[in-house]
Order: C-alpha cells, then structure tokens, then sequence
C-alpha cells in the first residue's frame, strides 16, 4: 500500500509514482546545472520526514541541505 505518492509533468504528459513506508519516494527534478531532490521517508518512531536539497544538476553531483521538517 502507497504511503507516498508523487506526480510531476512535462512535454511528455504526467507520470506518478509511490512509495511505502519501507522504500520513501525520492524525486530530483534538475537542469544541466541546478536541481532539486526532494526525499521523503519515515522515522523509527513512524513519522513523516521531508528533506530539501539543491543540487548542481546534472552536471554535478553535489546537494546541500536546503529544509529538513519531521511530521
């Protein structure tokens, strides 16, 4: 059963996904030289977590932590 559940579109419609508890959902949307990952998951004590980062894109392979909130 999905615990997550993420969508985006493009030029090429929506695409959707999910995640469990278990395997989170990760996205990272990104140009050739800036992105953005998006992380989320569950803690030990069953709380949802979302971790902001921003990358260099796909040019590199650098992330820092831009937010990070525990529900």
């Amino acid at each position: 059963m999905a615990h997550f559940y993420g969508s985006m579109r493009g030029s090429r419609g929506e695409a959707t996904r999910m995640g469990t508890a278990k395997s989170g959902l990760i996205a990272h949307i990104r140009g050739w030289n800036t992105g953005v990952e998006v992380v989320l998951t569950v803690d030990d004590e069953g709380r949802d977590c979302v971790a902001v980062y921003v990358t260099a894109g796909s040019n590199g392979r650098t992330r820092v932590l831009l937010s990070a909130w525990k529900g």
